[in-house]
């Protein structure tokens, strides 16, 4: 769920925003309907590029305070891939997860993932959601937040636990400082009234939605609050609505240690490429060594132990890293050659300006939604307990979210998103993805009567449609060409096999580097 999930499009492009509209009214029934402003059209404009040449963009004001349809203006960037067929099935609504992740390239990547045929009868609407990207105003509390090295995480003193809170206190300051008037309206509930301002926007009675990851939790609170304004629904990477979010963090501490043993177990599988060892618990000792080292002598004055851990922890998200993460680990501990873990945390761990911003929405929308223990000898007690058993990554995600213990707002009560009155929703999961761990999968597959589960059995990416698995894609493009959902029964209505697990990269790519790596982003 944190901004480091693994994006499933990109497109480098710089997208030109242009044209507005007022804010939709709510659906009949939901709150405020009767106070909402009228809208008027959306006003598309190309902003194509070479690799989507039919890609659209708009802009939409919505109620910073949907209490108060009347009141401040915030301006949200869309993006459209237009239907080509005759006939169309009406929006698509696309989101990549986050909280904080930008949702107009997605657009350009569902129509493309997509087969013709289905593509061909959708409008596929991506959004930077509040805060986001291009949308106005856009957060960035504490610019520099990320810059190396920062303290290691793991407070083995008291001075490490200090630094650790100075810099979390400090980016709540900061984020109260500059947003104090906009961080009450920056949580889930007000972005899914935004989604029901683009349905109305669009002219659409009814909506269909795809939404990785967080962008699963945004679809279950939707259908609860609009369950009639849903027309199809699937789900990849499924938030489990039972811990929002603190609990949720915990139990992901767990997960991500399990998922990087077994990268270290395919380390030690693949000996005589990394030379590292056939033993997975000296491998995995190994990187524990490194991290020390790390941290009392940066590699290249810039990755620390907590460097160290950003670059890792998106091995946990795609597997598709660990050739490269495995290179660069060889080469530090074997060689003594720091250079490929410099030049792998700059590409896959650091955090750019980009990175910063999907960082301050990430936190304000966290800290708001939901409670957050406000004494730290809780989150000390709790994340103590679980580093003795998890200890890649407990502390690092501790303090990823620790500014939610300073939070300057209020927090509010997240909504059950149990409902019966949806039309069946599809969801995906992976069996071993430690982002969205399984058991929450099935929490959200029972709050959502009707749902049906597809399961990729064996599979520990975040996101596992349109990414190659043909069966987990035939689910999904027959839904949403028909409707057509599985009806397996069991706790999975429908298994598909994982895909091969990457091959390693042999010494000519220890060699190589500085070219270009075939890597998703993160």
């Amino acid at each position: 769920m944190k901004k480091r999930a693994v994006v499933l499009g990109s497109v480098a492009a710089a997208v030109a925003m242009a044209g507005t509209a007022l804010a939709a009214p709510p659906a009949p029934g939901t709150p405020h309907a009767a106070h909402a402003p009228r809208h008027a059209p959306l006003a598309w404009k190309t902003c194509a590029i070479k690799e989507h040449p039919t890609l659209q963009c708009a802009s939409l004001k919505v109620p910073l305070d949907h209490h108060r349809p009347d009141g401040r203006q915030i301006t949200l960037a869309l993006s459209r891939v237009p239907h080509t067929a005759e006939t169309s099935q009406g929006p698509l609504l696309v989101n990549p997860g986050g909280p904080g992740g930008s949702g107009l390239t997605m657009a350009a990547f569902v129509a493309d993932a997509l087969p013709d045929e289905v593509a061909a009868r959708y409008d596929v609407i991506g959004f930077d959601p509040r805060g986001v990207g291009r949308s106005r105003p856009a957060l960035n509390c504490r610019p520099g937040h990320f810059s190396p090295v920062r303290p290691a995480t793991v407070p083995a003193t008291p001075e490490l636990e200090r630094a650790n809170l100075r810099r979390a206190e400090a980016f709540a300051r900061a984020c109260s400082s500059k947003y104090a008037d906009i961080l009450p309206f920056i949580d889930s509930v007000s972005t899914v009234q935004d989604m029901d301002a683009i349905r109305a926007a669009l002219g659409a009675d009814r909506i269909n939605f795809f939404g990785y990851s967080y962008g699963s939790y945004l679809g279950a609170l939707y259908g609860k609050l609009h369950p009639h304004r849903v027309r199809r629904m699937a789900l990849d990477s499924l938030v489990d609505p039972t811990g929002v979010w603190y609990g949720n963090n915990l139990r992901q501490d767990h997960a991500f240690d399990v998922r990087h043993k077994a990268l270290m177990a395919w380390i030690a599988r693949h000996d005589a490429t990394y030379g590292l060892g056939k033993d997975p618990e000296r491998v995995e000792a190994a990187w524990h060594a490194m991290r020390e080292a790390v941290a009392e002598r940066p590699a290249g004055k810039k990755v620390g132990a907590a460097e160290l851990e950003d670059t890792f922890i998106p091995g946990g998200y795609y597997n598709g890293y660990w050739p490269r993460l495995a290179t660069a680990f060889a080469a530090y501990v074997n060689d003594g050659d720091h250079e490929p873990l410099v030049a792998a945390y700059e590409s896959i761990g650091a955090v750019d300006a980009a990175g910063e911003n999907s960082y301050s929405v990430y936190a304000a929308v966290q800290c708001r939604d939901a409670r957050w223990p406000r004494d730290w000898r809780t989150w000390r007690a709790d994340n103590a307990r679980m580093h003795a058993k998890a200890p890649f990554s407990t502390w690092n995600n501790a303090w990823y979210n620790a500014p939610c213990a300073f939070w300057p707002t209020h927090h509010l009560t997240p909504p059950d998103v149990a409902e019966s009155a949806l039309p069946p929703v599809l969801l995906f999961q992976a069996t071993d993805d430690p982002a969205t761990p399984y058991d929450g999968a099935l929490a959200l597959h029972r709050k959502l009567r009707g749902s049906r589960l597809v399961v990729e059995r064996g599979g520990g990416n975040h996101g596992v449609t349109l990414r190659g698995n043909a069966c987990l894609d035939r689910h999904l493009t027959a839904y949403l060409t028909t409707g057509e959902v599985p009806t397996g029964g069991g706790e999975a209505d429908a298994v598909c096999e994982a895909p091969p697990e990457p091959k390693p990269r042999g010494a000519t790519a220890r060699r190589a580097l500085s070219h270009p790596w075939s890597t998703m982003g993160s």
